[in-house]
């Protein structure tokens, strides 16, 4: 990236935006860099490796209480050949199996009943915070062309709850960062954007006065616009749908 400079009176200023200086990147676009967000977030991505860096010292620590244990599997084994020796003094070591299975029976099912009750709050989460995100959203509102549910359809598979929060993957499987919030994560409409941006049918799903490049310049000047609101004939809108849902 390169500071953006205005030269004003023959004398060079390095341009500001809302208080923050403005870098022209590598793709043209302005960024406004927030350097205080960005000693922020570095300051505490610090306090992070600190933390991961003491856990993984427990857990060497911990790991190190094992040693000489060369079969765990046997280990476990022995360790419940004792315990029904201890108890048999009690109850007959055959009566203990059985009691052993009903106890594990029942917990089972207590199991399968709260990892249904998981599964669906997991479903409910998903559609309100994705889903409502999709809804919501200006940019999708403002830039995009086709319905939302197709939108959804197309890039929700990018879009993972982590931590209660929306978190947006690209096609290589890698975390979607801000471009003005270095180190952070790029909100719902940032990532949607940049989805767009990397997606090879954008033309098609761009309204017609954002839609640019090759893709978006029709055969003939009066309907280089069609693809972008699903205009023109009615085989132009039925080639742009199914574009849109190749790919989803």
């Amino acid at each position: 990236m390169k500071l953006k400079i205005v030269e004003v009176d023959g004398k060079q200023y390095a341009e500001v935006l809302d208080g923050k200086p403005v870098f022209t990147g590598d793709d043209g676009k302005d960024i406004a860099f927030d350097a205080v967000g960005t000693r922020d977030t570095i300051t505490r991505l610090n306090a992070e490796a600190k933390s991961h860096r003491t856990r993984a010292e427990t857990a060497e620590g911990l790991v190190k209480t094992f040693e000489g244990i060369d079969d765990p599997t046997a280990a476990r084994k022995a360790l419940e050949i004792v315990s029904n020796l201890d108890a048999k003094k009690l109850v007959d070591a055959g009566e203990i199996e059985k009691v052993k299975g009903e106890i594990s029976k029942a917990f089972q099912t207590q199991l399968d009943e709260a990892n249904g009750k998981v599964q669906t709050f997991e479903q409910q989460l998903y559609a309100e915070k994705i889903g409502g995100s999709f809804a919501r959203s200006k940019y999708i509102a403002d830039k995009l062309a086709v319905p939302v549910d197709m939108v959804q359809a197309t890039f929700g598979q990018n879009l993972k709850i982590e931590e209660g929060k929306v978190v947006a993957y690209d096609a290589q499987g890698q975390k979607i960062f801000s471009r003005s919030r270095p180190g952070e994560l790029a909100d719902f409409d940032e990532a949607i954007e940049t989805l767009v941006s990397q997606y090879p049918h954008r033309d098609h799903i761009l309204k017609s006065s954002n839609a640019n490049g090759g893709g978006a310049q029709g055969g003939d000047g009066g309907n280089s616009g069609a693809k972008g609101n699903f205009g023109g004939s009615k085989a132009d809108r039925v080639a742009a749908i199914k574009a849109m849902t190749a790919t989803s």
